[in-house]
Formats: C-alpha cells, sequence, structure tokens
C-alpha cells in the first residue's frame, strides 16, 4: 500500500477498549512501539479489529510535534517516542526529521525556523509526540 503518510507502523491489536465516547487501540509494532489510536465509537467494530489481529496505523509528519529536553509525564499526547534524531533534510521552508526510537522511527515535518530555534541536529535526543486523535487504524 501506498499513501502519503510518512508514518507507517505495522503490527498487532494489544488492547482495545471500546466506549460510548470512542474506541481506544493500542497497536504494538514488532520493535515494540505502542502506538495509541482513539477512534470513532464503532470504528473497531466495522474493521474487525479484535485482540491480536494485525492492523497499521497511519500518522502524517504534520502531525508529530519535535520537542527537546521533555518530560512526556507533563503532556496529554499518549503517543510520545524519545530517541536519537537519525536524519534532517531541509527544503527551502520546512524540513523532515526523522527521530529513532524504540526499534522505529517518527518522521515529523517541521520548518527550518524551528529545527535552528531547537538547536536539531543528527544524534541529538529529541522527543516525537502525537495525539491518539492523529492516528488512522487500517487493515488490510
Amino acid at each position: 500500500m501506498k499513501t502519503s503518510a510518512r508514518n507507517h507502523f505495522t503490527g498487532r491489536i494489544v488492547r482495545l477498549d471500546s466506549a460510548p465516547v470512542g474506541d481506544n487501540v493500542t497497536l504494538r509494532t514488532a520493535d515494540g512501539m505502542d502506538v495509541h489510536a482513539l477512534l470513532t465509537s464503532g470504528t473497531a467494530v466495522s474493521l474487525g479489529l479484535s485482540l491480536n489481529s494485525e492492523a497499521f496505523a497511519l500518522v502524517r509528519a504534520t502531525s508529530v510535534i519535535l520537542l527537546v529536553g521533555f518530560d512526556n509525564s507533563k503532556v496529554s499526547a499518549r503517543n510520545c517516542f524519545t530517541g536519537r534524531i537519525g536524519f534532517i533534510e531541509k527544503g527551502l521552508v520546512n524540513a523532515e526529521v526523522a527521530v529513532a526510537a524504540h526499534g522505529g522511527r517518527v518522521v515529523a515535518f517541521v520548518t527550518n525556523d524551528s529545527v535552528g530555534r531547537l538547536g536539531l541536529t543528527v544524534g541529538r535526543m529529541a522527543t516525537a509526540i502525537f495525539k491518539a486523535t492523529s492516528v488512522i487504524i487500517g487493515v488490510d
């Protein structure tokens, strides 16, 4: 499958909680990354999700926020991945930045100004965060 999302995680559903407000889903990748998604009520059923079923998660790089010197316990986003910056590719205005974490990677699309202001360099520690509502869950 080809998509425009830079972050494509494949794995198995390890947690599935349905509630009137929404479906909470946790997908665990082979690398051990837990990606949390909040779906509208009934979506998990319509996708046929169950514990240990295979699925994938997509997150646009524009939905990822990068932080340095960050305490994960002080943010409401459930998806926080801390690791070393693996690459930075600058364009005219924006840059693509990859954080290697938990054996996988999370790619963010930020401004070149943000790269400079945060002091982002290859090898520096950073945290990539995104909200569970930014995750799209799919099945083949």
